[in-house]
């Protein structure tokens, strides 16, 4: 039995008519007959009562029809399930990231997405970086948005959008009126900074200090951007953040571009090679709107 010959026992079944049955589904008439004739030597049973006047289902036939058509739909909606599926207008998206990113165009971006993919759950997992690097290769998220992607040759790595880095400082500091700030002033100024031995991007700018020829004095070392703004606004010390970063103000805090620009802060998408269709749509529209965002965040 195939679902042709449910098709065309529905068919008959609802005009109780071989010759209308026919029309209905673009075919001529003896082989739709001979169809249902088959079907009906299949099952060992008679679905129709024929007649020169009338056609009539049996007992028999009711009580298929009823089976028939929900076998029907649900092939119906397992058709459209796999195409949904396929296209990725259905589905789940994991996205690993820390808060210093959504910060900037992705929480945006992921709203856009949701508005315009209703069928796909978007599942926000903010963590570490190095946890987020496990959770991609354990495939318990999809994609990952950080500033320093390791070197791996299981992922894929690129870059999402531009963003500079910025020096964060007191208020009062005698720099804060400036347009801004020179970064050997690190060679005097104690710097505030993310956790070196969990973030690869505040491990760079730690090297790249020490190759300008002077070693950063960290007063104190923490897990998220956002804190960094506070510690400055303590007196802690200054802090080099994400441009998006030093968009969340603080009334004790000024945040000025670094002169001659430093490193980059640029943020890439990070997933394995073999994306799911779900994920192609995001990273598709990331690489349509995420640079024209950027740049609206940074001229507003």
């Amino acid at each position: 039995m195939e679902l042709r010959h449910l098709r065309y026992f529905a068919a008959v079944a609802e005009h109780l008519s071989f010759t209308a049955a026919a029309a209905s589904l673009g075919v001529s008439q003896p082989p739709l007959s001979q169809q249902i004739r088959d079907l009906e030597i299949e099952i060992g049973v008679n679905l129709f009562e024929r007649s020169s006047r009338r056609v009539a289902l049996t007992a028999a036939g009711e009580d298929f029809l009823r089976n028939a058509r929900a076998i029907l739909a649900q092939a119906a909606d397992s058709v459209d399930r796999a195409r949904t599926i396929g296209t990725g207008t259905t589905g789940i998206l994991n996205i690993g990231m820390t808060s210093s990113v959504l910060v900037g165009p992705l929480g945006f971006l992921i709203r856009s997405f949701e508005q315009r993919f209703e069928g796909v759950d978007v599942r926000i997992h903010e963590m570490a970086p190095a946890d987020q690097i496990a959770a991609l290769k354990a495939h318990r998220t999809d994609l990952s948005f950080l500033r320093s992607p390791p070197e791996d040759p299981d992922l894929v790595a690129h870059r999402a959008w531009e963003e500079r880095l910025c020096v964060a400082l007191p208020a009062g500091h005698e720099l804060a009126t400036g347009r801004s700030v020179p970064i050997d002033i690190f060679r005097t100024e104690r710097l505030v900074s993310l956790r070196l031995e969990s973030s690869r991007f505040a491990d760079e700018i730690y090297q790249a200090c020490v190759l300008r020829g002077f070693t950063p004095d960290i007063a104190q070392q923490v897990r998220e951007a956002s804190s960094l703004v506070s510690l400055v606004a303590a007196g802690f010390g200054l802090a080099i953040i994400p441009e998006f970063v030093g968009r969340v103000g603080h009334p004790d805090v000024t945040v000025l571009p670094i002169d001659p620009p430093f490193l980059s802060a640029d943020v890439y998408a990070l997933h394995h090679a073999r994306k799911n269709p779900v994920l192609n749509n995001f990273l598709d529209m990331i690489r349509r709107e995420a640079p024209r965002l950027a740049e609206r965040f940074r001229a507003a």
